[in-house]
């Protein structure tokens, strides 16, 4: 879907206007990434991440722009706007990510694939790809995804447990340094607080959730619901009994799973049997 622009050109996409101003704003001073980063005092990498959609950074970061660039808390409300916004996702993904911001807690399966909060951009640009996206709607389906990591790195932020069938941790990308990055990333994650995961081995067999990838969503009420997805299409399961009977399955399947430690000393070896150079 092309992005909706106003009179002024600029667009009326939450996220995408509030990296258009972050790079008005440091164009209009005449700054590299790297002298703002000096003046803020914040990592230039992380800014030029803002700039192109990859992350919308935390508030503090956004107030010390404000403050920079003297612009009362014009930032801070484009961030909120952004960070509220689900119209960046397609329709299908809307009511089941309103339902994921409330959560305060979420438990996860993945049969193929790294979830979504976990995935680094190069992992989640060729899964895309795959999935046939290419041009604008790739790199704004894969700002969107980047942007919801952020929602394990708040203060406050949910409980989140995966458990990974080792497919996903052999189904590797064609590029071995992204792959690399991308496990490394899967270790510095599991070092958080409030996230576990765990390694299904294959040697396991058949299980109630081999071929559903599920997710759990636990609100502050203690109302859980269940959304489960292919390749093609999701579903969002509200109904008790049947969220029943799938967290039954998923319960069986943490079960055989490796513990954490076992997982996180399961991923290094995995990290170190990646070579370092990439694939041509």
């Amino acid at each position: 879907m092309p992005q909706r622009r106003a009179i002024t050109g600029r667009s009326q996409e939450p996220r995408a206007r509030f990296a258009e101003e972050l790079r008005l704003l440091r164009d209009q001073r005449g700054l590299s990434l790297r002298a703002l980063a000096d003046l803020a005092g914040w990592d230039a990498s992380l800014f030029g991440k803002m700039e192109r959609g990859q992350t919308l950074a935390g508030p503090e970061v956004v107030m010390a722009l404000d403050t920079f660039y003297d612009t009362t808390d014009k930032l801070l409300t484009l961030w909120e706007l952004a960070k509220a916004d689900t119209a960046q996702f397609r329709e299908r993904y809307r009511q089941y990510m309103a339902l994921e911001a409330e959560a305060v807690s979420m438990w996860q399966f993945s049969p193929s694939v790294i979830h979504g909060l976990l995935q680094t951009p190069e992992y989640a640009t060729e899964l895309l790809k795959q999935g046939g996206l290419s041009g604008p709607e790739l790199e704004a389906q894969v700002a969107a995804r980047m942007g919801r990591r952020e929602l394990l790195l708040a203060e406050g932020a949910p409980q989140f447990r995966t458990i990974l069938s080792e497919t996903v941790l052999r189904s590797r990308l064609h590029d071995q340094e992204a792959w690399r990055m991308q496990l490394g990333h899967l270790l510095t994650m599991g070092e958080r607080p409030n996230i576990v995961i765990q390694v299904l081995p294959l040697s396991v067999g058949l299980h109630g959730l081999t071929n559903t990838d599920t997710m759990f969503l636990r609100d502050a009420g203690g109302r859980t619901v269940a959304w489960i997805e292919t390749g093609y299409s999701g579903e969002l399961v509200q109904e008790s009994a049947a969220v029943e009977v799938l967290q039954l399955r998923y319960d069986r399947v943490r079960d055989l799973a490796l513990s954490p430690d076992e997982s996180r000393e399961f991923i290094k070896r995995m990290l170190e049997e990646t070579p370092c150079e990439s694939s041509t």
